[in-house]
């Protein structure tokens, strides 16, 4: 005969062993859901990809998809402008999930110049160590020595030497169209939404918001798809966190010691201040068209990811519109001046410009480059610059994801 606290114990037994079978069917069908979530992220980020690569190949000229019949997943993108960048927002979903993504795009186009001066004066004159690497088109097939200082000149030139024409190539025509207005929705700073203290954000997907803004910028960030505009001036302080954003005023200022990633237009000058960083793909930009005086004044120390502009001006007010750049610094890209140009910092891209100069402590010297190397070889073939000009390429690449 069986006692009963036997039984019971049999029960509590029977219990806890049916507990544990049912966790671990709970956790086995857990763990199956689970694993075809994660399979179908896995299989919509990498149709996310397929999309993308299809734009690209179809140089970001809108496209139907096929729909994937085996996984069941759709995907579909749109190609925005956004300042001088293209954009392409990709999307792969099925009917209960969906993976967006957002690159800035451009054309595949490696521009072998290293120097374009136009025939409009005289010779190129160079001094000290001077190194050029990539083909040049200037007055004269003959780069002239010049002794300025009492140091040795080297000149290492690799590459073609052919005379240039009396004027630049035409720039882009999509550079002159930034100030006279981009598609956004104007909002005030109290109205936009912070999803963290301080930090604003807009999607790429939405509709760009412009801000007007105080001329001092200061203890702020913006990430994303901003216009910031002012009718005087903007001054960014170095504290202040700028990603992927529109700058435009007639003047604009970056403090000592900013990092960030701007497309920064204006009509009369732009400063950076020492030890600036600007990161890929920055641009900064001066259109002027009036008869008065425009400047882009680089200071010591600066780095420069994108492109440097100034233009607009005819060829009698060249000496009205000038680009200084100082020692120590770098632009990695390229630099486009229709006034004239003082560089004292490294290229490692291409120079176009009406005319260079160097100012010195005794006298100033036209057409002068002295103590620099611009280099078109140590801008490597992945890297995609801003669109200069408007040329027809087979190939796009991705610049930078930013979602």
């Amino acid at each position: 005969m069986v006692k009963a606290h036997s039984l019971l114990y049999a029960i509590y037994i029977c219990l806890i062993v049916s507990i544990i079978c049912g966790a671990l069917l709970y956790f086995s069908n857990l763990y199956n859901q689970l694993n075809l979530y994660y399979n179908l992220q896995e299989e919509l980020y990498i149709q996310n990809q397929s999309v993308l690569n299809f734009a690209l190949g179809n140089k970001t000229i809108p496209a139907e998809i096929d729909k994937d019949e085996n996984s069941g997943i759709e995907g579909s993108f749109e190609t925005k402008i956004y300042g001088l960048l293209s954009l392409v927002l990709a999307k792969s979903y099925t009917a209960n999930d969906t993976v967006s993504s957002v690159h800035f795009v451009g054309e595949r186009n490696i521009d072998k110049n290293a120097i374009y001066l136009t025939n409009l004066s005289k010779s190129l004159f160079y001094s000290g160590k001077v190194k050029l690497i990539g083909n040049n088109q200037l007055p004269s097939t003959f780069i002239e020595t010049s002794y300025i200082n009492n140091s040795l000149n080297k000149l290492t030139a690799e590459g073609k030497i052919t005379i240039s024409e009396s004027q630049l190539p035409e720039i882009n025509p999509e550079f002159k169209k930034i100030l006279q207005g981009i598609k956004s929705e104007k909002i005030k700073l109290s109205d936009v939404e912070k999803p963290k203290d301080s930090l604003y954000y807009n999607s790429f997907f939405n509709i760009t918001k412009e801000i007007s803004v105080k001329s001092s910028l200061g203890n702020l960030i913006f990430k994303g798809n901003f216009i910031l505009r002012s009718e005087d001036s903007i001054r960014v302080k170095k504290n202040t966190v700028l990603e992927d954003v529109i700058l435009i005023a007639p003047k604009i200022t970056f403090e000592e010691g900013f990092t960030g990633t701007v497309q920064a237009f204006a009509s009369k000058g732009i400063e950076l201040e020492e030890k600036v960083t600007l990161k890929y793909p920055s641009v900064i930009c001066v259109y002027n068209e009036s008869p008065d005086e425009s400047k882009i004044k680089i200071k010591k120390g600066c780095y420069i990811t994108g492109a440097v502009v100034l233009f607009g001006n005819s060829h009698d007010l060249i000496d009205k519109n000038t680009i200084e750049i100082d020692e120590e610094g770098l632009v990695f890209g390229d630099l486009y001046c229709t006034g004239k140009l003082m560089l004292k910092s490294n290229v490692y891209g291409s120079v176009y410009t009406n005319r260079f100069f160097l100012k010195t402590g005794a006298s100033s010297y036209e057409n002068m480059i002295s103590d620099i190397e611009i280099n078109t070889s140590k801008r490597p073939e992945y890297f995609i610059s801003i669109p200069l000009f408007n040329t027809t390429t087979t190939t796009y690449g991705v610049i930078k994801k930013v979602l």
